[in-house]
């Protein structure tokens, strides 16, 4: 019998209730927590003065210069990207091929995907001389010149995912929280559709850069195949360690299935990192020309300026032995050897996408002259600050999502009731 009693309640009644649950969550914790995003909450406000700084005093008082306009700043960018993309590596397995154990934690790869968007777009931010016209850049209000340009495509992909992502985990916590079974209408096309976005916004990226032409560093049709192998790298190893985590500290049960999962990607995917890496050395250095110059700065320094040689032959260093870890039988059951390879092909990737990509790229400048870069401790305190910024935002996402994806948060316990 239908009664008021049985029927669930409106939305107009829950959803408030769903917001004001979400709010509470996101500021209570165990004394761990406080620590934790005080910490962040400290780095954050050393990032924002540092940004204030070079706001006041303009771009001197960073390492870049008119031959080297983009450094740690773009780097990061470029960086998250990947990674926001590697979120994409819990759907393809829980959805495409119904894999049920990574459906119960797949959400942590979409809330991955959120706080790597909200660092891109911080790294652009911070990246402006004039950040007051970062309108500019919102799709509907600032000035496109689309569809010729690459980076109003790379602001589209971007915004898109984001909007995609967060509507994805939104819906699926909200209904989980009513206690209801999500429908599919509202969101399996939402996820298809994010698998073949996530692969897009790198792609569109690596295009942005390939297609300077000024840049020969850059112009290589493997840089896009490059960019989503790596990214398929460093986003599985940062969503195994954070289960790893979830798991010890946040009270969710994870089953080893998952982690084994995206641990047998990680060793397809690195191997075919290494051997992109491998493709273009020997293509750069076999063939010869004037235009080996970029490479021949970063693997082995050129005419006496050598800054990146340690950071590319570091990052190769790290990915190599991450790749033996990851080839041993016994790093399943192994957790110890298991973070050590998630953290060095982390790092490796952050340094080979990053300060080993950007950089040669400008070094030799378009007019031969070999001026090298090197961060200024005003842009490692602004990059410090938003990576804080988006480890602020993926703790607050999880501090909500956990209690609700246990049933610990239901609409009936926000009435004193059990379901």
């Amino acid at each position: 019998m239908d009664t008021a009693a049985t029927r669930p309640a409106s939305h107009a009644v829950t959803y408030p209730r769903f917001v004001w649950r979400a709010a509470k969550l996101a500021t209570d914790g165990p004394w761990f927590f406080y620590a934790w995003m005080t910490l962040l909450t400290a780095l954050c406000l050393v990032g924002l003065h540092s940004w204030a700084t070079q706001v006041r005093d303009g771009m001197q008082v960073t390492g870049m210069s008119d031959h080297v306009s983009w450094g740690l700043y773009i780097a990061n960018f470029t960086f998250m990207v990947g990674l926001a993309a590697g979120g994409v590596m819990m759907v393809i397995p829980a959805y495409l091929y119904h894999d049920d154990e990574m459906h119960e934690v797949v959400i942590l790869g979409e809330l991955l995907a959120i706080a790597s968007i909200v660092m891109c777009l911080g790294f652009v931010m911070v990246d402006l001389g004039r950040p007051d016209r970062f309108w500019h850049l919102i799709p509907g209000v600032g000035r496109f010149n689309w569809p010729i340009s690459m980076l109003t495509w790379d602001v589209i992909v971007l915004n898109g995912y984001l909007l995609l992502n967060l509507h994805i985990t939104g819906y699926l916590l909200y209904k989980r929280f009513r206690g209801e079974r999500p429908d599919k209408v509202w969101y399996l096309p939402f996820v298809y559709l994010s698998i073949a976005w996530a692969i897009s916004i790198h792609t569109v990226t690596a295009f942005l850069y390939c297609g300077l032409g000024g840049r020969p560093f850059w112009n290589t049709a493997l840089l896009a195949p490059r960019f989503l192998a790596s990214a398929f790298v460093s986003g599985p190893a940062f969503i195994i360690i954070a289960m790893l985590i979830v798991r010890r500290v946040g009270g969710i049960s994870i089953s080893d299935a998952p982690i084994r999962t995206l641990t047998g990607i990680m060793r397809v995917t690195i191997l075919i990192s290494l051997l992109m890496v491998v493709s273009e050395v020997f293509t750069e250095f076999y063939t010869g020309g004037s235009h080996i110059a970029s490479a021949q700065y970063l693997y082995f320094g050129l005419h006496g300026h050598n800054a990146l040689v340690p950071w590319v032959w570091t990052s190769i260093g790290m990915m190599v032995v991450s790749a033996g870890l990851l080839m041993t039988p016994r790093v399943y059951n192994n957790k110890g050897m298991l973070i050590a390879a998630c953290v060095l092909a982390f790092v490796g990737v952050w340094i080979e996408k990053g300060m080993g990509l950007i950089i040669p790229a400008f070094v030799p400048s378009t007019l031969h002259e070999l001026i090298e870069y090197a961060p200024s401790l005003t842009e490692w305190k602004v990059t410090v600050g938003v990576w804080a910024l988006g480890l602020l935002v993926l703790t607050v996402a999880l501090r909500v999502a956990i209690p609700i994806l246990t049933d610990q948060e239901t609409v009936a316990l926000t009435h004193g009731r059990r379901v």
